[in-house]
């Protein structure tokens, strides 16, 4: 293993994957090194993610998003973003692939420290899981299961496998979906997502089955 370069006046290491760390300090040491990318603290160990391929997470992830800005167009008390920090616990610091939150003045349950940083757990967190899946259905799915989270969306991207959780007593347990093949968020009224056009890239398909859920949604209320 080749080690960073330490400056002579340096008196902090360099974060390194597997440090064992509380998320004090991770942060603090994550913040010293702006250099680095996508390194997250998961029940007090640290990741580094491998180089960020196109179509196995790069692809995935913006079309993600693209799906969750929409759905927040029409519904101003949430806000989606990612990758972003959560500061979730003493041993958690991880950083999503994307988020969709309530905000804070609508009785959502995170808030957003001084330092522009995620506090607590988002009502929905998405992870791109290419090689990182044993993480993202291991200790990662344990950390945001205890913190709260409500619903976790993993994209096996190998697999072309997308599973939309729902936390229920205190564990994730995956949403069926419609006769059509579209997941329905039991948190967020209106949200849904078409996986099978999702995994096809077809976001003319998955932006008309969010539109017309969220519709329908509006109708029945």
């Amino acid at each position: 293993m080749t080690l960073a370069p330490t400056s002579p006046h340096r008196t902090t290491p360099p974060l390194q994957a597997g440090d064992r760390l509380s998320q004090p300090e991770f942060h603090r040491r994550y913040e010293l090194e702006p250099e680095l990318t996508h390194v997250e603290l998961i029940e007090g160990a640290v990741f580094m993610a491998s180089p960020t391929r196109v179509t196995l997470h790069g692809g995935p992830q913006g079309r993600i998003l693209g799906w969750l800005t929409v759905y927040s167009a029409a519904h101003p008390e949430v806000y989606p973003c990612g990758p972003c920090s959560l500061i979730l616990d003493g041993r958690n610091e991880p950083e999503p692939d994307a988020v969709l939150f309530v905000k804070s003045e609508f009785g959502g349950q995170t808030r957003l420290s001084a330092e522009d940083y995620i506090v607590g757990a988002p009502e929905l967190v998405v992870e791109i899981s290419a090689s990182s899946v044993s993480i993202d259905l291991g200790a990662k799915m344990t950390a945001y299961a205890r913190n709260g989270v409500r619903e976790y969306i993993v994209w096996q991207t190998f697999d072309a496998v997308i599973t939309w959780f729902s936390l229920q007593d205190g564990d994730f347990v995956p949403i069926p979906p419609d006769g059509n093949g579209v997941v329905h968020s039991l948190v967020f009224p209106g949200l849904a997502l078409d996986v099978g056009a999702m995994l096809a890239g077809d976001m003319k398909k998955v932006l008309g089955a969010q539109q017309a859920a969220d519709s329908n949604d509006a109708e029945s209320r």
